[in-house]
């Protein structure tokens, strides 16, 4: 039994769209984090899928590059939460205002 690639980008499209309605809907600027990785993991089984399907090693390396870019949001948005948190006992995407000066 094999699974066609249709499955694949159909769970990725999926999974972008759960993680595209969380980041409109939530105002929690950690579920939103999750929402964006969640994105970024649907583009990746994406790349995945077609370098397996295209016989290709470039849609690997791209993932590569993705998960860089992820790693390093989440250091960058973290900083941005915790400073946010230490001064609002909150982490709510209104919040931003505060790290003006």
């Amino acid at each position: 039994m094999t699974v066609h690639a249709s499955w694949y980008l159909i769970l990725g499209a999926v999974l972008f769209s759960i993680g595209a309605v969380g980041i409109l809907v939530r105002r929690n600027v950690l579920v939103m984090f999750m929402c964006v990785e969640l994105m970024l993991n649907a583009a990746n089984l994406t790349f995945v899928t077609f370098s397996r399907e295209l016989n290709d090693v470039a849609g690997q390396a791209s993932v590569f590059f993705v998960l860089v870019v992820a790693a390093a949001e989440v250091v960058v948005g973290m900083g941005i939460i915790v400073s946010i948190f230490r001064n609002m006992r909150s982490s709510i995407a209104d919040d931003i205002h505060v790290l003006k000066g």
